[in-house]
């Protein structure tokens, strides 16, 4: 019976379903691009904006100079500190407005969705990306810093409508049997961006003083890819049929994502889906906060958001550089680049896992790893002036920490939201959800330093603290969607809330339903 369902399984792998999900989370690829590419040329591009704003590079190891006489010239100190403060002003636009760009138009994903449906949704925002793009790769021939703030605006705006519509017509395509697989695909994309990002901004290759608006404009050569690609994918099944009720049109498309097949099944979950949908007002940001039947699924879909972004890992990455330069590494930037391929292998390694062990536990054991290696991490950084040695446990932590983010918190979080949600409200779960990760991330950007200038050596410690919560609540609130229809989930939801009202007996029954989940 097992060898049956998984050589059915293999049927619906088509090769138009490959396609449309490769096509999606070609959007999630250029996110993780832009998120990489502004580190590696800071130095070059930051020289660039002295030249154009008129700023004298700042070299405060000279202070002294002389005139045509050979009198002594002591500069204005008032002055150049205003001209780093400028400078540092656009620099840190140009960094952080890429993740405000995000928080604004992760709001208008559910209605773009919904208004145009999700292939033409995604056909539309992509034009976004290429605006975008194209403003940075021309920097050079206009105010330079006004094109990158601009362009990475406009990329934002692309990569916060993208990372809900991906998820949203990934999980909506895929059988249930590879939902989990082909989700953790987002995260694969990210992080194999993130990695090519940092491998072109290499001094020799594209971060140089010449080519540097190339390397920040180049994934416009993805989006372009991606427009026209999606011209070959199919519409969601679900949406044409829930949504629009194009019963036939929909079979249509079922039939050229999974092949030659029985769709029965499908079909008549879709159906029912589409009878609960019609009996339902629909379901906007405000409902899904004010009714009790959404507030369980929307407090997790939240805090999974949560937990990604604020357990550490944009911190590591912070911090790679400095702890390989101490653990003697000669060239750090390569160390780093190395975590980067450590980030992808295991994110691959994650695809596998995810449908053999489960989201909840997979989250759970990445969440527990991450602990480990936060209190080891902070052992290391607090030794290393007593054991030089501790260099390379820090070393170490770096790896394992990036290792288990990888296989729970870093895919899960980005196809569980649509997993948790029916049809009517699944939209507006994913805009709050993606206006929450966009606003996490950008909190951290801007916090991070001066929590690690507080808490020196100890800063991992608050992540630590951080994690054990996380622990907890996905332990007890977050239900395993492994291999569940949506429908399904939406009842064992609605079964927890029935429980959490019957004292001491709905205890007992939580602890039954939590049983089966794990078996």
């Amino acid at each position: 019976m097992e060898k049956a369902s998984k050589m059915q399984e293999e049927k619906h792998l088509t090769g138009t379903l490959v396609l449309s999900v490769f096509t999606a989370v070609l959007g999630f690829f250029q996110y993780g691009y832009s998120l990489g590419v502004i580190n590696a040329p800071q130095r070059v591009i930051e020289a660039h904006y002295s030249r154009v704003l008129g700023i004298a590079p700042i070299d405060r190891s000279a202070m002294n100079f002389t005139d045509t006489n050979g009198n002594m010239i002591f500069p204005d100190l008032e002055e150049l500190d205003v001209g780093k403060s400028t400078l540092t002003l656009y620099w840190s636009l140009s960094v952080s407005i890429f993740a405000i760009g995000g928080m604004i138009s992760s709001f208008a994903v559910g209605w773009i969705g919904d208004k145009l449906g999700r292939v033409k949704a995604m056909l539309a925002v992509n034009v976004l990306s290429i605006i975008g793009n194209l403003l940075m790769g021309l920097a050079k021939f206009g105010p330079s810093h006004i094109l990158i703030i601009a362009g990475r605006a406009i990329t934002g705006l692309y990569c916060g409508l993208s990372s809900g519509l991906v998820p949203m017509y990934v999980g909506e395509i895929s059988p249930t049997a590879l939902r989990g697989a082909l989700g953790t695909l987002h995260q694969l994309a990210i992080v194999t961006g993130i990695l090519i990002s940092q491998i072109l901004g290499l001094d020799f290759l594209l971060g140089s003083e010449d080519m540097w608006p190339l390397l920040l404009g180049l994934s416009g050569a993805a989006a372009l890819l991606q427009f026209f690609l999606l011209l070959l994918c199919p519409e969601s099944p679900r949406y044409l049929y829930i949504k629009l009720g194009k019963v036939e049109e929909a079979k249509k498309c079922l039939k050229r994502l999974r092949g030659d097949y029985d769709s029965t099944k499908e079909i008549a979950e879709m159906e029912k889906e589409k009878q609960e949908a019609a009996s339902e007002k629909k379901v906007s940001i405000r409902k899904l906060f004010s009714s009790s039947s959404y507030r369980q699924p929307v407090i997790v879909a939240l805090m999974v958001q949560i937990s990604q972004q604020f357990s550490g890992i944009n911190a590591i990455f912070y911090y790679s550089t400095n702890i390989f330069v101490r653990a003697g590494v000669d060239q750090p930037v390569y160390a780093t680049i190395g975590v980067g391929v450590v980030n992808t292998v295991f994110t691959v390694i994650a695809v596998f896992l995810v449908e053999k062990t489960g989201r909840r536990s997979l989250f759970i054991a990445g969440l527990i790893g991450m602990l480990a290696s936060a209190v080891a991490m902070t052992v290391g950084l607090v030794l290393l002036s007593t054991f030089a040695w501790m260099s390379y446990v820090s070393m170490v932590t770096v790896f394992l920490f990036v290792i288990f983010f990888e296989v729970g918190p870093g895919p899960i979080p980005w196809f569980i939201v649509a997993e948790l949600f029916s049809q009517g409200p699944r939209p507006a779960a994913i805009a709050i959800a993606g206006f929450c990760n966009w606003t996490c991330n950008f909190i951290i950007g801007m916090c991070f330093q001066y929590i690690a200038d507080l808490c020196g050596p100890y800063v991992f410690m608050t992540f630590a603290v951080l994690l054990f919560g996380f622990i907890l609540f996905t332990h007890f609130k977050v239900p395993e969607t492994k291999g569940k229809s949506f429908e399904e989930i939406s009842a064992e939801f609605r079964r927890k809330g029935r429980s959490a009202t019957k004292g001491p007996k709905a205890a007992t029954e939580l602890e039954g339903l939590r049983g089966s989940q794990e078996a």
